[in-house]
């Protein structure tokens, strides 16, 4: 286990810590919490790590000296989810519990805790390195909308003054990043690294040369994109709109520029992602010694996030549904980086072996379940590609969606000594399977059948998002006659094999587009007549999503069309209530 204080680093025997991390969440040794990951991966490399969690940032600050100064640099999340959704209702009330707190205790984090914390290392001790990550840092590391504050915000390396942003998923860049700081690398080496961000003062040289274009989509290994200024983005929420579909493409490409952002006397450098992850780097990365528990110093206390996630497994990283509200591929990647199926068994035995288990795996999954093992038949057409989904508006011809892989997965878990039964709590996407002729290949229906009959606790969660087709063209998901497809075969099933598995589906009211009109007639439809109604959230703009440029802008940044948006806080909840009327 790693070590949290003073008394745990002196029974090591240790005279030196090479890396502290401070996050804003309980500290779980499980491969879900992303602080146990990148520590894990860097014990395995040979460093000496430590974590804080969850700091008192309100009194002489001793969680922040305790531990001394590092070797190398600090380390610093505000933990798996942003401090702002963890702390607020998309209505802005604040929110009276926090999962992953123990016993769930709220106000156990600062808002914008990424921010606060960098902020008291860098007072505390200035001459040493932070590094920042995390979803925070990685959805604000350039201008974003923030929804609380209700303004455009610069990179928050600007407002928090840390030295590096190392976005999306960490082991490669952190520990390319660790050992490039232990050799004693200069600045402009490290500046090369890929998946990093940074922030520096004065002019870019390159911008000064000429290499940069602002009406030109560049790629390639050295090529570079200049993005409208921070000023110029507040000024202007067209340039804010321009802005972000540069920076969505890219996102989305397997080989992206660097990107360049003016703001204030200097500029940040986004520096592309690294190679996704192969089948062999992802067994790796759970290849370790995580001992699936909270740390020892909650003695028994019950964090709920960690409840809800102890007996799942992941498969797979990644999602390239291309969600406009989702912010999964602006953080984990559009493409599908799996694991293989040994791996994954090896998971399960262990897990099934934990004297905590019951029989139960709560889920198999990842953002979208269904997606492991997915790519396209021909890989060198991916590496062209700048599509931001491989769903929307229609299916890439390219796609394998074949769900035999899975199927397979799934049956050779279930055979596993001690496992009575495994769900899928992730959430699936019914247009991997199904078109609006029927099911798409020979594997669909049996995954569907099999998924309602073995792998569904009673009731199957979709997420249709709207019936209103304008809203979901707003949202980048299918026409909701494909969910009207899905129903007919999912009553074809219950009725063929004389079962009552129940049809959940999830909305979303408020988003950009959607009118009380649209919600009124959601509420009335008639292909949701008999089907159990009551997940429905009221839209909530985060950081790096085309749906919050939409709200802050008023603009589709794929198209530059305006677009009608819900602000009114009254007429927002008016739209959330339609769906409860009948």
């Amino acid at each position: 286990m790693f070590p949290t204080s003073v008394k745990e680093v002196q029974k090591l025997g240790w005279d030196y810590i090479d890396v502290i991390f401070f996050t804003g969440d309980a500290f779980v040794d499980h491969p879900s919490f992303g602080t146990a990951c990148i520590s894990r991966w860097l014990q395995k490399a040979g460093y000496r790590v430590a974590v804080v969690p969850q700091p008192n940032w309100r009194d002489d600050l001793r969680d922040f000296r305790k531990l001394g100064a590092p070797r190398l640099y600090f380390a610093v999340n505000a933990g798996a989810m942003d401090s702002m959704v963890n702390h607020y209702t998309a209505a802005k009330r604040l929110r009276h519990d926090d999962a992953y707190t123990p016993e769930g205790k709220a106000g156990a984090r600062p808002d914008r805790a990424v921010t606060v914390y960098t902020k008291i290392l860098k007072q505390l001790w200035p001459e040493v390195p932070v590094v920042i990550g995390g979803v925070e840092a990685s959805l604000r590391r350039l201008t974003h909308y923030d929804y609380w504050d209700d303004r455009l915000m610069p990179s928050i390396l600007v407002d928090s003054g840390a030295d590096w942003l190392c976005y999306g998923m960490g082991e490669k860049p952190m520990l390319d990043l660790t050992r490039a700081i232990e050799k004693g690398w200069s600045n402009r080496q490290i500046e090369k690294l890929p998946q990093l961000a940074f922030y520096r003062t004065g002019k870019n040289e390159e911008t000064d040369a000429g290499r940069y274009s602002q009406n030109r989509i560049s790629s390639g290994e050295g090529a570079s994109f200049l993005l409208h200024s921070y000023e110029e983005c507040c000024k202007s929420k067209q340039a804010f709109a321009e802005n972000f579909h540069h920076i969505e493409i890219y996102a989305n490409m397997l080989h992206p520029p660097v990107l360049i952002e003016p703001v204030g006397e200097g500029y940040v450098q986004v520096n592309p992602t690294c190679e996704p992850s192969t089948t062999a780097e992802m067994d790796s990365y759970w290849d370790l010694p995580f001992t699936k528990l909270p740390h020892p110093r909650y003695k028994g206390k019950r964090i709920p996030a960690y409840d809800m996630i102890k007996d799942s497994i992941i498969t797979h990283r990644g999602c390239f549904g291309g969600c406009n509200f989702c912010t999964i591929a602006a953080h984990q990647g559009k493409f599908i980086q799996s694991r293989s199926e040994e791996s994954i068994l090896k998971e399960v035995r262990k897990l099934a072996a934990m004297p905590e288990f019951h029989g139960n795996i709560s889920d198999i999954g990842a953002p979208t379940a269904n997606m492991y093992g997915m790519t396209g038949m021909d890989p060198s057409r991916c590496e062209k590609c700048r599509r931001k989904s491989c769903l929307y508006p229609a299916p890439c011809v390219n796609l394998d969606r074949s769900h035999e892989r899975l199927l397979r997965l799934y049956g050779r878990i279930d055979a596993v000594k001690g496992v009575r039964h495994s769900y899928i709590g992730s959430g699936i996407r019914y247009d991997l399977f199904l078109d609006e002729n029927g099911f798409v290949d020979k594997s669909s229906c049996p995954y569907l059948e099999t998924v309602m009959l073995k792998h569904t606790s009673g009731r199957m969660k979709v997420a249709p998002e709207h019936t209103s087709d304008k809203v979901l063209g707003y949202m980048a998901k299918p026409s909701f006659r494909l969910f009207e497809r899905l129903r007919k075969e999912f009553d074809n099933i219950n009725r063929r094999n004389g079962t009552h598995v129940e049809l959940v589906p999830y909305f979303i009211s408020s988003h950009p587009g959607c009118t009380l009109r649209d919600m009124q007639e959601l509420a009335h439809h008639p292909a949701l007549k008999g089907i159990w109604m009551d997940q429905v959230q009221d839209f909530m703009p985060t950081p790096m999503t085309t749906s919050s440029v939409m709200f802050y802008s008023g603009l589709d940044p794929r198209t530059m069309k305006p677009v009608f948006v819900e602000r009114d806080p009254a007429r927002k909840k008016a739209q959330k209530s339609q769906f409860f009327r009948k």
